[in-house]
């Protein structure tokens, strides 16, 4: 790819719409609504803005079957992620909805209010059974938004109640904000949080994950976990060949020393348009090793920008991918921490209340 000589949008992660051919987006034939003239009668846009729909959706929990996930069920109290990291394998459901997986991806975005309601009406059902509900899987709970919302906050109150086991994966020291929530889940065996730490480099953070915390405030969220007895992991990822492989070995080193309980790596999945996306990011921001980063992607996906199939997405293969492995597993070695799957009890569970109120008891 050509480097671009256009200037970096900044502040967001995507470099452009990067409209979606899959649904037909690309087809949209003008109707004469606002938005095929927005730009004559009001101009190009100064600045782009995060405008937060409400929707309310009757289910909340999203069941799976995947043999490549630890979890089976999860919550995703928003739609689209502020945080705008480039490389967000979640980016392509915006396109199921007419939007934009670039920058709709991350202004465009949808918040679920009844969320908590809709959990706690689940769980009273008398058939439910419970196991551990991933939060954070598809998009952020604690993305800026949620400092206005609290619907992860709202979320966490009704597990609780129930006793319900959670997990949570966030690129956000937000997490503090409900720290009391956690610790008290912790005590209880109901909680295990991870948090991404994909660089140390502040700089490339903020071109990678624009608005995703730094990488010292992940880190101090992390030691604040811990020492209040959450069960804490610290997950390197996506792991970037040639941009972000190169801090892998100190990340795990701080996590040690901090009293992360667990440490894993994930490689960079790139599915359907976040390809284009990624590959457009990097003829902005690394020109000068576009081809060979691409290389080496291609290389641990068998030829292939991404390998979407069962047990092979999330395991890379090849050279490059076995060297990634070993470098992991010494440096995990030398600081005396492994990959562990916390338990959570189940056996706590019991059908919360309805009708809005938590028990006294």
């Amino acid at each position: 790819m050509e480097p671009s000589n256009e200037s970096p949008i900044t502040g967001r992660g995507a470099q452009s719409a990067a409209v979606s051919t899959r649904f037909g987006l690309d087809q949209r034939e003008a109707d004469g609504d606002w938005r095929d003239h927005m730009e004559a009668l009001d101009g190009p846009p100064v600045k782009l803005r995060t405008h937060v729909t409400e929707e309310h959706p009757k289910t909340i929990l999203s069941f799976n079957q995947s043999p490549d996930i630890f979890f089976d069920r999860s919550i995703n109290a928003y739609r689209g992620c502020e945080h705008g990291c480039v490389y967000c394998f979640a980016r392509p459901t915006h396109a199921y909805h007419d939007l934009s997986p670039g920058l709709d991806f991350e202004t465009q975005l949808f918040a679920k209010p009844n969320a908590a309601d809709l959990l706690r009406a689940t769980l009273a059902k008398p058939k439910y059974r419970p196991k551990p509900i991933a939060m954070g899987t598809n998009t952020d709970p604690y993305q800026p938004i949620e400092r206005r919302y609290r619907i992860t906050r709202q979320v966490l109150e009704v597990c609780l109640d129930a006793r319900h086991p959670v997990t949570i994966t966030t690129k956000s020291d937000r997490v503090l904000d409900d720290l009391d929530l956690i610790a008290e889940m912790a005590e209880q065996r109901l909680v295990a949080v991870a948090i991404s730490v994909t660089s140390l480099d502040p700089k490339l953070s903020g071109k990678l994950e624009p608005c995703a915390a730094s990488p010292a405030k992940r880190l101090q969220a992390l030691a604040k976990l811990s020492e209040a007895g959450v069960p804490t992991h610290c997950s390197v990822a996506p792991v970037i060949p040639a941009i972000t492989d190169e801090f892998m070995e100190e990340i795990v080193q701080r996590a040690a020393a901090l009293g992360v309980a667990s440490v894993g790596w994930i490689p960079l999945r790139l599915p359907h348009e976040v390809a284009p996306l990624f590959r457009e990011w990097l003829s902005v921001h690394f020109p000068d090793r576009s081809d060979k980063v691409m290389s080496i992607v291609c290389s641990i996906r068998d030829g292939k920008d991404n390998d979407p199939s069962f047990f092979n997405r999330l395991r890379p293969v090849g050279v490059w991918a076995d060297l990634f492995r070993a470098r992991f597993r010494l440096a995990c070695k030398r600081a005396g921490l492994d990959k562990t799957q916390f338990e959570l009890d189940c056996t706590q569970f019991r059908p919360p209340t309805v009708g809005g109120q938590l028990r006294l008891l």
